[in-house]
């Protein structure tokens, strides 16, 4: 039950962070906080490696999309753009870590 919670934790706060553009810093700061703690409670669990995997892939998707459309957008709204791309990226950075940090407990175990 504790990884189901963990795991619908980490969606949630990921849907947060990728859909609030204008969520302030101290919030922005508050979920990525908790993002980190709910990956950190499944860090142990080499099955959810699976799972970080997704989350990452998707991730990905995500930031090429953004980066995509960031380049493409008129000079004048790029400026908007370059915030989402950042926030997006910092996102995927923290997706990456998280599967990083499993995959290293998986070679360690070999």
């Amino acid at each position: 039950m504790a990884r189901y919670i963990a795991r619908a934790n980490i969606d949630h706060y990921l849907n947060i962070l990728n859909a609030d553009v204008l969520l302030g810093a101290e919030h922005r700061a508050a979920m990525t906080k908790r993002l980190i703690a709910e990956e950190d409670r499944l860090s142990h669990d080499l099955e959810q490696l699976q799972f970080a995997e997704d989350r990452a892939a998707k991730g990905r998707e995500r930031l090429k999309q953004v980066q995509r459309l960031r380049n493409k957008a008129d000079p004048m709204h790029r400026a908007n753009a370059e915030p989402l791309a950042a926030n997006v990226e910092a996102i995927q950075n923290l997706l990456d870590s998280f599967c990083d940090r499993l995959r290293t407990m998986a070679n360690s175990r070999l």
